[in-house]
């Protein structure tokens, strides 16, 4: 298969644009902590396991209806064709539920990862993936503490799935299909309403949740907080992350890493975007 020339010394011409810069290509700037963010606070009390969220959002995305029955202990994962999973645990104050997807971190190692901004943290706060930015490197899967990136590895034309909150609706002023969907326990506004509300429920009933909120911190803060009514380890939410985001891990990295190294990503991106473009021309005169 040919490479379209003009396509590979274009980006060439970026590889050395971005060394020049002394910035990683592809990489982006954490957005400002002043920025209102959107988000969704998910209260596991309030919580009765029904999954109408799961079918809500597998509808909404043309996904394969949610199947099978919870088992109790068994922490569920989001996968290429389920972008939200709820989880059934025996807790220490009895049956609790949890919901797993995306987090939407304030700073998304899988942002920072991507070498095309494929993966972008978007002004509005959901984290997105646009496929036609996408390498298929997958760094974003290596990269997101909480594991949600899912690639589908069995399809001729596969895809990153994750969570992206609806960001189409959010845009068009409505809320994501989960929060329209569930009666009561998840939630949507900005972070600093949901932050101020998740603290007058735990004020108000002390003694129906701990006093923390997950996400508040958590990985640099997340999109999405969570409520429980036991330590957020009974419910399979990782309680060992660091407070600070992930990408503050990196900084520093291209003032030793040899340029060298640096340039072999944006390179194979663009051998893959000449080959892509050339395999579409011969697709049409086919």
């Amino acid at each position: 298969m040919s490479i379209d020339r003009r396509i590979f010394f274009k980006t060439a011409g970026l590889i050395g644009i971005s060394l020049a810069v002394g910035k990683s290509f592809g990489a982006t700037t954490p957005e400002s902590s002043e920025i209102e963010f959107y988000g969704m606070l998910y209260d596991s009390t309030r919580c009765i396991g029904c999954r109408a969220c799961e079918k809500a959002c597998a509808k909404a995305h043309d996904l394969p209806e949610p199947q099978g029955e919870l088992v109790t202990g068994v922490k569920r994962e989001t996968s290429e064709s389920q972008r939200t999973v709820i989880s059934k645990f025996e807790t220490t104050k009895g049956e609790a539920f949890v919901k797993n997807q995306c987090m939407h971190c304030n700073e998304p190692a899988c942002a920072a990862a991507c070498l095309t901004e494929a993966m972008l943290k978007t002004k509005e706060g959901p984290v997105i993936w646009r496929e036609e930015k996408c390498m298929g490197c997958r760094y974003c899967m290596v990269s997101c503490p909480f594991d949600v990136p899912k690639f589908e590895f069995h399809s001729a034309n596969p895809k990153i799935q994750k969570c992206d909150m609806c960001y189409d609706r959010i845009k068009n002023g409505e809320i994501p299909v989960c929060a329209e969907t569930c009666g009561d326990a998840i939630i949507f506004g900005t972070r600093r309403e949901l932050i101020a509300e998740a603290r007058q429920r735990i004020a108000e009933n002390p003694n129906d949740y701990i006093h923390q909120i997950y996400g508040e911190d958590t990985a640099g803060g997340t999109g999405w907080l969570y409520l429980s009514p036991v330590p957020f380890n009974e419910l399979g939410l990782n309680t060992k992350l660091q407070n600070s985001s992930y990408p503050e891990l990196t900084k520093g990295f291209l003032y030793t890493v040899p340029s060298v190294d640096l340039l072999l990503p944006p390179l194979l991106l663009g051998i893959y975007a000449a080959t892509k473009n050339n395999q579409t021309k011969e697709e049409d005169h086919d």
